[in-house]
């Protein structure tokens, strides 16, 4: 199932077709796959090279895998319980001499970012989602108080949507839409669209 986004400029197909399904096939996410995803993740730009970025890691029947289910919120628990893959980007928040790290989170969406798009690349996908409680992760995978949860990522093959509840199913198939880019890059007056 394949989705291109319709673009006001060509984009690379890696970019162009990347979408966020709900239903994914059972088929496992295998080693060399995950490996090849945080690789991706691993070499992603970091500033200063302090490589804030971790990663916590469930696969489906692991006791990982259960308690990120059971740490995200019931709307994403529904339909990610059924990913055989689900990935936590956690940020380290502060430096090595205990300084803030402000970009902590940047750094780490950038790799969550290149993780999204190697799963593409392998013919796998993958739904990033914020809505979980990034306390009980802490709490299970007793991860640093200078670390924080911020993201979890459903990683698998695209499934049916028929195998979702009717709502998310409709959402499976709507049409893609994003803000114009007139809406969100600006030029020297807020809202002065740069383009």
């Amino acid at each position: 199932m394949t989705r291109t986004a319709t673009t006001s400029a060509p984009l690379h197909p890696l970019l162009a077709q990347r979408w966020s399904p709900r239903s994914f096939l059972h088929t496992p996410v295998t080693d060399d796959e995950l490996r090849s995803l945080l690789e991706a993740a691993r070499w992603a730009p970091s500033a200063g090279n302090h490589q804030p970025s971790r990663f916590l890691v469930g696969r489906a029947g692991s006791p990982a895998f259960a308690a990120i289910v059971e740490a995200l919120r019931p709307g994403n628990r529904t339909w990610a319980a059924g990913a055989p893959l689900l990935v936590v980007g956690v940020a380290r928040l502060r430096n090595d001499d205990g300084t803030e790290r402000p970009s902590a989170t940047f750094e780490l969406g950038l790799a969550i970012g290149q993780l999204i798009t190697q799963a593409h690349a392998l013919d796998l996908h993958a739904h990033a989602m914020g809505g979980f409680d990034a306390e009980a992760l802490a709490s299970s995978f007793s991860v640093p108080d200078d670390h924080r949860a911020v993201v979890v990522v459903a990683v698998g093959h695209v499934g049916s949507p028929e195998a979702l509840p009717a709502e998310l199913a409709a959402r499976e198939v709507a049409e893609r839409r994003r803000l114009d880019l007139a809406d969100l890059a600006f030029g020297m007056r807020w809202g002065e669209p740069a383009l």
